[in-house]
């Protein structure tokens, strides 16, 4: 069977009995579809199914603009940006229109003289789903150009308009935007002269551009990010703009470590594409744990946020030092080890803003610092306080005089060795099931582990180039 050609006219629209609809309806009907079909909404979201996604399900089926609201890496644009997936595949515009004009009402002069001069043989182009998106990072420089439209007096020249004709304007990024999603990132960065003109277009249809008044009834959601530090840190968002929108969701990091390392292992670039990457259990629980840890440290600047990306950089680096060191020394799986994560600080001193007291003390120590607590919750975690007689004897080794240099260069098989020379430690290993396997990668990331938490627990002391040795001090 033939498939029938798509309408080129607006007359073989209406012959196809084409309804239009308002963008709003077309996404409600299109996620209530969605719903009772029970596919997944969001691919890729994770930690968010009975918080933030819900209270997103409930905006758009009321037909609502509506704002994220929550600190930098928390998802915010992915989420807007999969909306997409709510429209219809395509759309019928008319053709050659800079706004998107339907063909059965259009808004701009264009449309209108087009439909008026040709009735059902108008042309129409039909627009995808792709093209109905369009996004916008708020700065300080924005201007009304930019997000509404200005007079070109070069067309006005060529066309012999007058500079007060609607045919010579050229539009901005909100009316290309119409029978779409407008999304606007960082919206108190938005100086509050263009906010008066996104709340005006918003309630009452009609835009201005250099004194002259034109009518536009845009048919468009509306979906804004904002970061809460950025009310009082760079800007504010106006009170008339914040009435006009319908829903204000407050977006968060993960409620619990497992949702933490399940976003951080979707989102890591392990995979390389040469040796296999095997990464501890241990190893995935520390990293998070840092993020966690970081969240709650007051020389951290809690306004600002430690975002999800300095778990997902940590294991990526991490990941990227334990490759260098298995193709140096010839192993076949890359195994990350806990002091791996010290080769990923500047993964974490990028990711923090510290307070006053933490920039007395330095992101360099205060990254190791939660390095070393993040073993130290993680062995506990594991079950570290049930060996704690075969942990005194790795204290008492050291407490004699004994010491250990360990590089993060170099070949498991030797580290281990020096490890099975410690009292203790292969025993408390196996005792807690730390490593997956008795490889060597494997049993030297988990000593590295209960070495790590004894220095967390300031049971052993560690330099900063990796010599573990007696405590220091009481």
């Amino acid at each position: 069977m033939t498939a029938q050609p798509r309408p080129a006219t607006l007359g073989d629209l209406k012959r196809a009995g084409y309804q239009a609809r308002g963008v709003k309806e077309e996404m409600r009907r299109n996620l209530l579809r969605r719903l009772e079909d029970g596919g997944e909404l969001f691919p890729g979201i994770v930690g968010y199914d009975d918080t933030v996604i819900p209270q997103i399900i409930n905006a758009i089926l009321a037909r609502q603009n509506f704002i994220l609201l929550g600190l930098r890496g928390q998802a915010k644009s992915r989420i807007i940006r999969q909306l997409v997936a709510l429209l219809d595949d395509e759309v019928p515009i008319i053709a050659g229109s800079e706004v998107n004009d339907d063909p059965f009402r259009p808004i701009s002069k264009h449309g209108r003289v087009l439909v008026e001069t040709h009735g059902d043989d108008t042309p129409i182009e039909w627009l995808p789903r792709d093209a109905r998106y369009v996004e916008k990072l708020a700065t300080p420089d924005v201007t009304i150009a930019d997000i509404i439209g200005d007079v070109d007096p070069i067309r006005a020249a060529r066309g012999g308009h007058i500079l007060s004709d609607e045919l010579t304007i050229h539009y901005g990024l909100l009316p290309r935007a119409n029978r779409g999603i407008f999304a606007l990132n960082e919206l108190p960065d938005l100086a509050g002269k263009i906010q008066v003109g996104l709340f005006n277009i918003m309630q009452e249809g009609d835009i201005q551009i250099k004194g002259y008044p034109v009518r536009m009834p845009l048919d468009v959601l509306l979906v804004f990010t904002a970061n809460p530090e950025d009310y009082t840190a760079r800007g504010k968002i106006i009170t008339p703009l914040k009435d006009r929108i319908g829903a204000e969701i407050i977006t968060h990091y993960p409620e619990s470590l497992q949702i933490g390392i399940d976003i951080t292992a979707q989102e890591a670039w392990v995979e390389r594409g040469g040796k296999p990457v095997d990464i501890p259990e241990f190893v995935s629980e520390m990293i998070e744990r840092i993020a966690f840890l970081a969240r709650e440290d007051k020389r951290i600047d809690q306004r600002s946020g430690v975002s999800q990306r300095m778990p997902i950089t940590v294991t990526e680096t991490a990941v990227s030092n334990a490759e260098r060191r298995a193709i140096t020394c010839g192993e076949a799986v890359v195994v990350p080890r806990p002091t791996d994560l010290y080769a990923a600080l500047p993964s974490i001193t990028g990711k923090i803003e510290l307070e006053y007291e933490g920039e007395m003390v330095g992101a360099q120590k205060i990254a190791r610092e939660l390095v070393t607590h993040a073993a130290g919750a993680t062995f506990r975690a594991w079950g570290g306080e049930s060996v704690s007689d075969e942990v005194d004897m790795i204290v008492d080794h050291f407490d004699r005089g004994n010491v250990l240099q360990l590089g993060d260069t170099t070949a498991a098989s030797a580290v281990l060795e020096v490890f099975r020379g410690v009292p203790g430690l292969i025993e408390v290993v196996r005792e807690l099931a730390l490593a997956r396997d008795d490889s060597p990668p494997h049993m030297v990331a988990a000593c590295e582990l209960v070495l790590e938490a004894l220095v967390s627990d300031r049971r052993l002391s560690r330099t900063e180039g990796g010599r573990y040795g007696r405590r220091n001090g009481p």
